[in-house]
């Protein structure tokens, strides 16, 4: 049976009450950028900025980022899955081993795509890759069996936001580093301050059957709730593949950054696959997001 083709006009849609733009940014046509996700341990800011234990410590402290030293796109060098390996093997990086209880089998690092996508209102991101299939029978997040955050940060307001991306808000003192007895410390920026725009602002899409996705900011401390930019965010693992689709307001607010064409963001992301929670994911290194902007990691082109 051949199902009648039935026109809508932009106004009848605005009459019957839809949400948003009747015509969106098509993400799925957007150029699709390579960004592998590894494991980081235990490796906190702390870490990265000590001499004895980072050999990178001293470039850090001069503004280099860590893409600078471990990923080269002219010559395609990416340090990414090499260090995420090394990490989860338990093998000491100088004098301290990254991961006192090596998890064996699990994949040390993901290869991710991701695309990006603008309108008039709204920005579109989609991350795609292989799922790992890898489980290890420990469900410390039982409701969801994958989850996916991104960070953004408007630069220059968090110390040493542009060296170490997201490592601005990981330190040796939150909930499940090492040693560490206070589980209810979670991610914070140095001086974090939402009046101030010294804050990272996050979103997350959770795959269990409660609530899909989370809002928030990460300032004296990471809250999960209370930001108004994100309007969807949707996951589907088909045959061996995940796709996560977000759709986040250009609009700033409290704790959510405003996004303008022609700027940089500092961006990253983190995946959390077999029910993990704190520091037992995969993470990217500090990218840059653009609107309109060539110069950044990730143009997001307005469609």
């Amino acid at each position: 049976m051949i199902k009648p083709v039935i026109a809508v006009s932009a106004l009848s849609l605005a009459m019957a009450g839809a949400i948003g733009p009747v015509f969106a940014a098509d993400v799925g046509q957007a150029p699709a950028k390579k960004i592998v996700v590894f494991y980081p341990g235990s490796s906190g800011m702390e870490w990265i900025l000590t001499g004895t234990e980072h050999g990178g410590a001293k470039a850090v402290k001069k503004g280099e980022p860590c893409t600078g030293c471990h990923v080269d796109e002219k010559t395609g060098m990416n340090e990414s899955a090499e260090i995420g390996a090394k990490i989860l093997s338990g093998a000491k990086s100088k004098n301290t081993a990254l991961e006192p209880d090596p998890i064996k089998g699990k994949p040390g690092s993901i290869p991710v795509s991701v695309q990006a996508s603008h309108d008039a209102d709204n920005l579109y991101l989609r991350f795609t890759w292989k799922n790992t299939g890898f489980h290890s029978g420990n469900k410390m997040d039982p409701d969801n069996p994958l989850k996916l955050a991104v960070m953004l940060e408007e630069i220059g307001k968090v110390e040493l936001d542009s060296t170490g991306g997201c490592w601005a808000t990981c330190h040796n003192d939150v909930r499940t580093m090492p040693g560490v007895k206070d589980d209810k410390k979670t991610k914070y920026v140095k001086d974090g301050n939402l009046a101030a725009g010294k804050f990272f602002d996050i979103f997350q899409f959770r795959s269990g059957s409660g609530q899909k996705m989370a809002d928030g900011h990460i300032a004296d401390k990471r809250v999960m709730e209370g930001g108004k930019a994100l309007q969807e965010a949707k996951g589907e693992l088909s045959g061996d593949t995940w796709t996560v689709n977000f759709t986040r307001r250009l609009k700033g607010g409290d704790g959510d950054v405003a996004l303008q064409p022609g700027k940089e963001y500092n961006f990253g992301f983190a995946i959390h696959d077999d029910y993990t929670v704190g520091r037992y994911h995969y993470v990217s290194f500090g990218y840059t997001l653009g609107l309109d902007n060539a110069g950044a990691s990730i143009n997001a082109v307005k469609q």
